[in-house]
């Protein structure tokens, strides 16, 4: 019997969802078996916050820039507060730069809750959505939801409500708490830390398949402390070399470039002209020796291993640097440990500050500001006049930094499954969408993961 050919293109479509934040296509261009191109396609409008704020307040971005993401506010706040700061020559310190850490600790636990209880745990036990997560695994959904209100609690009770704080301002806080106030948030992170074991010790028990990004890691990085709302840009490059190197957060721009593609109304990021990735994989990498002795019992316990311990630009080679993005998803557990165990660690230490806030008088101004929000490495900057009115305004958010190593790990895993003979449109999908959801994208910076477009081509005879 003649074979028939295999077909020139083809077209899979996926109408709706899933679990990612955000609306985008996947076009694969496949040529003799090997794919030539994986186009992540973000076909959302531009929403020109950057724009909105020229012209605005020195006092504001706070406020406008929270408003950018429903799930991360705060490191949009905390963001623009350090840039703002920095352009006025103000520092903030003591027990308001406490109370800071501890609302994005608030931040860090929900959100990344969030991630491995509803959008990610279902692609490794074989569900379609939480939903169906719920029905067979309750408990464990439960557990999630009780950590992650957990986490609102404190950004409630610091920021004046749970989503778009509106307690937080330039120079610290609108009103802080005091100390009895703050002991039944105690009380509750204390059954959260339970939670947070049990998270660990399940996700540790999820199949990883085997994968690698080959990106430059990016993450912020501070002296005695695991990076979350300071510190200064760090590149641990992917050619072999084992240092890690900082650079000053004001040359922030001379190192990551932005560029408009064809096929996206969002941004490219480049690193010094390379792929990079930022996120929990890169503060892992970096900065993960710094985490608490309990954050790292529980890393070793869930099979991560013991962190490469820098000192200066020397490595430590015996620590494990994981760039497999599927167990992405254990180290985002040891955060969430991690961040309720350092929230109760600076609630025990408070003391309520004299004030709520020190002072931060507009004036003419270059700032920056950066932190780590949840999906990685979020960058500020503002230039001030006089009378501190916004002239210019610069946002770099973590997804536009990670496209490029998206699209690259797309490519590889569609490869991989391509040359196993796997290459059904429904085996194709679902490695695709797990691929994207394991860096948890932020692509509005909602859940829509639209059209997969593949197209097989035969070079010409």
């Amino acid at each position: 019997m003649k074979e028939e050919p295999e077909p020139a293109s083809r077209v899979l479509r996926i109408p709706a969802v899933t679990r990612v934040e955000g609306e985008a296509a996947l076009r694969l261009l496949v040529r003799d078996g090997t794919v030539a191109e994986a186009h992540l396609a973000i076909y959302e409008p531009p929403r020109f916050f950057e724009a909105f704020l020229r012209g605005r307040a020195h006092t504001e971005p706070p406020d406008l820039t929270s408003r950018i993401c429903g799930i991360c506010p705060v490191a949009y706040q905390m963001s623009a507060c350090r840039a703002i700061e920095d352009a006025c020559g103000v520092t903030v310190g003591g027990q308001l730069a406490a109370l800071r850490r501890l609302l994005y600790c608030g931040e860090w636990i929900e959100s990344q809750t969030l991630h491995i209880h509803m959008l990610h745990a279902p692609d490794f036990l074989g569900r379609a959505d939480v939903i169906g997560l719920a029905r067979t695994h309750r408990e464990h959904v439960e557990r999630g939801l009780r950590l992650k209100q957990a986490g609102n609690a404190v950004v409630e009770l610091l920021g004046g409500r749970a989503i778009h704080p509106v307690n937080v301002r330039l120079g610290g806080f609108h009103r802080t708490p005091t100390r009895v106030q703050l002991r039944p948030l105690a009380e509750r992170l204390r059954t959260a830390l339970d939670d947070a074991w049990d998270t660990l010790r399940w996700v540790a028990g999820f199949e990883f398949p085997d994968a690698e990004c080959d990106a430059d890691l990016f993450a912020l990085a501070e002296s005695g402390t695991y990076a979350i709302e300071s510190g200064v840009p760090t590149v641990l490059p992917y050619d072999g070399r084992l240092e890690p190197r900082g650079f000053p957060l004001r040359d922030f721009c001379d190192h990551v470039s932005e560029s408009q593609v064809r096929h996206s109304s969002a941004l490219h990021s480049r690193l010094d002209g390379r792929r990079h990735l930022t996120g929990s994989l890169a503060r892992w990498a970096i900065s993960g020796h710094l985490l608490s002795p309990l954050a790292l019992e529980a890393a070793r316990e869930a099979g991560l291993g013991t962190p490469p311990a820098w000192s200066g630009t020397s490595g430590n080679a015996a620590g494990a640097v994981c760039r497999n993005p599927f167990r992405s998803i254990l180290v985002r557990a040891v955060e969430v440990l991690y961040a309720v165990e350092e929230a109760l660690r600076i609630i025990d230490a408070y003391e309520r500050p004299a004030h709520p806030f020190v002072e931060v008088p507009p004036c003419a101004g270059t700032g920056h500001g950066a932190t780590e929000a949840p999906r990685g490495l979020l960058y500020h900057r503002y230039v001030l006049d006089g009378s501190g009115r916004i002239t210019d305004a610069r946002l770099v958010p973590p997804t536009a930094q990670n496209q490029g190593a998206i699209e690259e790990d797309l490519r590889r895993t569609v490869q991989g499954c391509l040359d196993r003979g796997e290459s059904t449109d429904e085996e194709l999908t679902r490695l695709c969408e797990r691929a994207v959801r394991n860096h948890d994208p932020c692509i509005s910076c909602s859940a829509h993961f639209l059209e997969l477009d593949i197209r097989r081509t035969r070079a010409a005879q």
